[in-house]
């Protein structure tokens, strides 16, 4: 005969035991889940797509430990429509739940824009990785867009010295913004697209290719000409206080990536 299941009540939470070591740590959650998520589109339509978590808040030097569960009842919670606003509330939901003075979440998903190939116009989806970063700190919370867009880049040297041809390479940019007002994700890879030496398509005619061949070699750049340009694309938008830029261009003639970094927070310029 089994025995019934024991009450709640019944069972001790030796998380919220007393720790007698006094050391308090900075971030203790859950790392690496992945959760279903939907997101909304410029278009208005919704991506179902998977996304993985992790969630974290500090934890007081008097506690033994943090009640891993709720982190994902919160998951649960918020599985259907995520944006920005939502985002931010699931940040302030989870360390008032787990009685956290800090927080952050960090979300990573696949995001698909249906693209026209540039002379056939045939269209085809493009993947990007986009994630939302969200800490919070004395009840004030604080959320980050970050994406990464794969675009083609040109040597500009190579192009200069060459009697023919020049070197060209994928190029990986990656831009983590904090927002003033809202910006479609769709806003950020065109800014970041538009400085590129040539966008990438994931389908092309043999007029298509054509064009992309010949407008990356008629717009070449070097890795910190990317930064640069897009940097001063973003100091123009007033909907962006602050970003990071990234740039890691995969060299098709070494055996290494040319890297190019820059960080701005506009309230804290001149």
């Amino acid at each position: 005969m089994n025995k019934p299941a024991p009450a709640i009540s019944n069972i001790p939470d030796i998380q919220s035991t007393k720790d007698t070591r006094h050391i308090a740590i900075d971030k203790v959650g859950i790392k690496d889940i992945k959760h279903p998520v939907v997101v909304k589109d410029r278009s208005g339509r919704e991506q179902h797509t998977v996304a993985n978590f992790n969630m974290y808040v500090n934890l007081p030097d008097h506690y033994k430990g943090t009640h891993m569960s709720r982190f994902v009842e919160i998951l649960n919670n918020h599985e259907y429509e995520i944006t920005v606003k939502s985002f931010k509330r699931m940040i302030e939901e989870m360390t008032e739940l787990l009685n956290a003075e800090s927080g952050n979440v960090e979300m990573t998903f696949p995001y698909f824009i249906n693209k026209a190939a540039p002379v056939s116009g045939v269209k085809s989806l493009m993947d990007y990785v986009v994630s939302f970063i969200g800490k919070i700190k004395d009840g004030k919370p604080e959320v980050l867009v970050k994406v990464e867009v794969p675009v083609t880049s040109l040597c500009p040297c190579s192009k200069n010295i060459s009697d023919y041809g020049a070197h060209n390479q994928r190029s990986c940019i990656t831009a983590c913004v904090k927002m003033n007002d809202f910006i479609w994700i769709e806003e950020l890879i065109e800014v970041i697209e538009k400085v590129a030496s040539c966008e990438l398509y994931g389908l092309l005619k043999r007029p298509d290719e054509k064009y992309v061949t010949e407008r990356a070699y008629d717009n070449p750049k070097f890795v910190e000409d990317l930064v640069r340009d897009i940097a001063v694309e973003f100091n123009n938008d007033d909907r962006i206080a602050a970003y990071t830029v990234e740039s890691e261009n995969f060299e098709s003639i070494h055996n290494h990536s040319a890297y190019a970094m820059l960080t701005c927070d506009k309230n804290k310029k001149g």
